[in-house]
C-alpha cells in the first residue's frame, strides 16, 4: 500500500503579507510569495494521491505520496500585549485568517491558492501570545476562533507557536511561559518548541529542558498533559568540522546537544521534527545533485540519538519548506532532496515499514490530533 506523507512543517505567506513578516527585507532570499501554488511546483515531483496499479511506472516507483501539510506561523510582527501600538496582535490574526481561506478554498485574488487546495492544510499551528499567560491565551484563541469562522475550521487548530529561538534568556522559565503551556494542555492544543543550538547557542537547550521539567512537574498521565513539538532537531551544528564519526562523536558540543536531547525525550508526550536540516548543513547549489548517501552519513550520528532518544514513534518528517530552499539549493530541488534524505535516514536506521509510515505521516497524526 502506498504511504501518505504528512509534511509536518511548512509556512506560507502571499506578497501582501510580505511587509507584516518580522524577519522581512527586500533583500531576503525568501522575500517573495511563498503559498500553495508554489508549495505544489516544489513538490510536484512527489504525486498528491495514491499511487494504484493503474497509474504511470514513474509514479509507481515512488511509493510515498503527499497527503498533506501542517502550517507553521511565520515570525509575524507582534507582541505579547494586544494593545501595543506597533505590533500587537493583528498580524498574526491577519494570518490566522489567511489560512482559513486556504482550508475553505475561499481565496482573495493573488493569494496563490485555490478551492481544489483545500483538502492539503490538515491542521494549522499559529502565534500564540505564550508568555502572556493563560489569560491572555484565553483571550487570543478566542479571536483566532473568530476568524476561523467556524467551528469546523477552528478545529484545525492543533496548537501554537511562540519562537524562543531569538529570545533572550530567562523567557522559557518565567511563571506565565509555564502556566501558559499548561493552560495550553489543558485546551488539548500542542506547543511547536523552536530553538536554535548552531547559531543561539547551547543554554537554549538548557533552559528548553528545564522549562520541560517545571511544566510537566506533577502532570502524570493526565489528559491534559501538553504535547511538545519540539522544531528541527533543535537546530544542531551539522558544520562541525566532519573528517569520520568520531570527529562529531567526541565533540563537546555533540555530547551536550546529545545530553540535552535524551533529557528532553524523557516526558513521553514530546516529540521530535526531523526536519531543517538544510538550514544547518553547509549549504548546496542548485546546480549540482548532492551525494544523498554522503549527506545521510554526515547528519547519523545526530539522527541516531534522536531515534535512540524517542523512538521512532514520536520522530515526524517536516521539510521546513520554504526555509529548506536557502541550503537545499532552491525551490526546484530541495524539498526532493530532503525528502531523498529522510528516505536515506529511515533505510539505514533499519526501521520496519510500519515505523517508517509512522515517521512520514502516523507521528503527526497522533502528536497534534488531525483527522485524515
Amino acid at each position: 500500500m502506498p504511504t501518505p506523507i504528512i509534511d509536518s512543517h511548512i509556512h506560507l505567506f502571499p506578497a501582501s503579507h510580505l511587509p507584516t513578516l518580522a524577519w522581512y527585507t527586500p533583500s531576503s532570499p525568501l522575500g517573495s510569495q511563498h503559498s500553495v501554488d508554489e508549495y505544489r511546483l516544489a513538490t510536484a515531483s512527489t504525486p498528491t494521491s495514491p499511487v494504484t496499479t493503474t497509474t504511470t511506472a514513474a509514479a509507481a516507483a515512488d511509493p510515498l505520496y503527499l497527503r498533506g501539510f501542517i502550517f507553521l506561523e511565520t515570525d509575524r510582527v507582534s507582541s505579547i500585549e494586544e494593545s501595543d501600538p506597533n505590533r500587537g496582535w493583528s498580524h498574526a490574526l491577519d494570518e490566522v485568517s489567511f489560512i482559513a481561506r486556504i482550508i475553505t478554498g475561499d481565496p482573495i485574488p493573488g493569494e496563490g491558492h485555490k478551492d481544489v487546495d483545500r483538502q492539503l492544510c490538515l491542521g494549522m499551528v499559529p502565534w500564540a501570545p505564550v508568555p502572556g499567560g493563560p489569560a491572555a491565551l484565553e483571550k487570543y484563541m478566542s479571536l483566532v476562533k473568530e476568524r476561523t469562522r467556524s467551528e469546523e475550521v477552528f478545529k484545525k487548530v492543533r496548537g501554537v507557536r511562540y519562537l524562543v529561538q531569538d529570545k533572550p534568556s530567562g523567557v522559557m522559565l518565567q511563571p506565565d511561559f509555564i502556566d501558559g503551556l499548561k493552560w495550553l494542555g489543558q485546551q488539548q492544543l500542542a506547543f511547536d518548541l523552536g530553538v536554535d543550538a548552531r547559531q543561539g547557542g547551547l543554554w537554549q537547550l538548557r533552559e528548553a529542558a528545564e522549562m520541560m521539567n517545571k511544566v510537566y512537574q506533577g502532570v502524570g498521565d493526565k489528559k491534559d498533559r501538553i504535547k511538545i513539538v519540539i522544531n528541527h532537531l533543535c537546530k544542531p551544528n551539522l558544520r562541525l568540522p566532519y573528517t569520520s564519526p568520531d570527529s562529531i562523536a567526541t565533540h563537546p558540543d555533540f555530547l551536550e546537544w546529545s545530553s540535552l536531547i535524551t533529557a528532553m525525550a524523557q516526558h513521553p508526550t514530546a516529540y521530535m521534527k526531523l526536519s531543517g536540516g538544510f538550514s544547518e548543513l553547509p549549504p548546496l547549489t542548485a546546480e549540482s545533485e548532492p551525494d544523498i548517501a554522503s549527506l545521510v552519513d554526515q547528519v547519523q550520528l545526530w539522527t541516531d540519538v534522536v531515534f535512540d532518544a524517542f523512538g521512532p514513534d514520536r520522530v515526524m518528517f517536516g521539510s521546513d519548506w520554504p526555509v529548506c530552499n536557502v541550503g537545499g539549493g532552491g525551490s526546484a530541488v530541495a524539498w526532493r532532496r530532503w525528502k531523498r534524505v529522510v528516505e536515506g535516514i529511515l533505510e539505514k536506521r533499519g526501521l520496519s515499514q510500519e515505523q517508517k509510515e509512522g515517521v512520514w505521516g502516523g507521528v503527526a497524526v497522533k502528536a497534534y490530533g488531525i483527522d485524515i
